[in-house]
């Protein structure tokens, strides 16, 4: 995979975390077994990053065959500890991703993630209420 199209309708499909990435996985209407991997530049340097993304490559050379989902585009995106995480380690889990999602149990939706409400969510300048706050004299 190598069209931006086409990670983006992965982020649509099943997500499951793991330590050292995230694994997508998404229908793609019979194009066969696809794969793309991402790295953001908070992972660290291109030389970190190349060196995950030629890891993740390796992982799913040998995984995707046998433990894939036919008819289906599969991106990885590194994680701060995949850098450092052993490769037998990685394999394990990856192994382990790919089958919850060929189960169909992935991780909530990233909204659903999120605060449940409540909280002090957002208001102007609550400072000025405050005793000694920024509003008084």
């Amino acid at each position: 995979m190598s069209r931006r199209a086409d990670f983006l309708a992965a982020n649509r499909g099943i997500r499951v975390a793991r330590p050292g990435f995230v694994l997508l996985a998404n229908a793609n209407g019979g194009k066969g077994q696809r794969a793309g991997i991402t790295v953001t530049k908070k992972i660290g340097n291109a030389v970190v990053r190349n060196r995950m993304k030629r890891r993740f490559r390796a992982l799913l050379r040998e995984l995707l065959p046998e433990h894939g989902l036919a008819d289906t585009d599969h991106v990885l995106i590194g994680r701060d500890n995949g850098v450092e995480r052993e490769f037998a380690r990685l394999r394990e889990e990856l192994v382990a991703a790919l089958g919850r999602a060929r189960e169909g149990k992935g991780d909530p939706p990233r909204g659903a993630r999120g605060r449940k409400g409540g909280g002090k969510g957002r208001g102007g300048n609550r400072s000025a209420a405050r005793p000694g706050g920024a509003g008084t004299t």
